[in-house]
């Protein structure tokens, strides 16, 4: 639904959006902590998936509440970065294509199994890639590459913000900026949804190189295999700035 260079944190919909939600088989959204402009369209759709309400979906916490002032969930909503939720969310899926059309239960099953041998396959390739830069450490803009960094054992050393959308104070970049010199940070990563100006502000100066990070793999064509194509990015953006 969202076009390249959007994000799912400050979304407005259009009424092309509300048709498509209206008219679609399966709405499939990870849920109101994230996709808050969801919230009330999705009650309208013919039937929705709310990925992060799964009671085998394990949720990670953020590692602190955002202390702004209002009402925020402290799970972490961004489950596609863990392949081992990407396996629960692929199941999941599944189960409710299959709801709404049983006579293709036998080739849904073989694309669910052919998806998780593929990325079991992909999972490997990218431990080993990442094995030499394990121990490097870096920044990233905001706080949504956790599983993915749980999962392959990175070293994040901090974040910009948990909430991009809003702005970041004076007090949390000077934190930052001296967090860089007194630790060995080798790099900051911005997104492609979100200026870079701050990222590049805070490098400026200093060792640390700057990269990018893109977590909902915007420049990545929706197709056979998109996923994969999704988890090497991630994994080559680090490669290339921590390397």
């Amino acid at each position: 639904m969202l076009s390249q260079n959007a994000s799912p944190h400050d979304y407005a919909l259009k009424p092309s959006d509300i048709q498509k939600i209206q008219s679609a088989d399966l709405v499939v959204w990870v849920g109101s902590d994230l996709e808050v402009f969801l919230a009330k369209p999705i009650a309208k759709s013919r039937r929705s998936l709310a990925l992060a309400n799964n009671e085998n979906m394990p949720l990670r916490t953020f590692t602190k509440p955002c202390g702004c002032g209002h009402k925020h969930s402290h799970y972490d909503p961004h489950i596609w970065l863990d392949p081992e939720q990407a396996k629960i969310i692929a199941q999941s899926i599944t189960s409710e294509l299959i709801k709404i059309s049983p006579d293709l239960k036998h080739d849904y099953l073989s694309k669910l199994l052919q998806f998780n041998q593929t990325l079991s396959l992909t999972v490997e390739r990218i431990k080993r890639q990442l094995t030499p830069i394990q121990h490097q450490g870096y920044f990233v803009f905001h706080d949504a590459y956790g599983y993915f960094e749980d999962y392959f054992e990175l070293n994040n050393l901090g974040h910009f913000t948990v909430h991009p959308e809003r702005p970041i104070g004076a007090k949390k970049l000077i934190t930052i900026k001296n967090t860089i010199e007194d630790q060995s940070v080798q790099c900051l990563f911005s997104e492609p949804q979100f200026t870079p100006a701050l990222v590049e502000q805070t490098v400026r100066g200093t060792r640390a190189q700057k990269g990018e990070l893109d977590p909902v793999g915007s420049m990545i064509a929706v197709e056979k295999g998109s996923y994969f194509r999704f988890l090497e990015s991630i994994a080559n953006g680090l490669i290339q700035c921590l390397n």
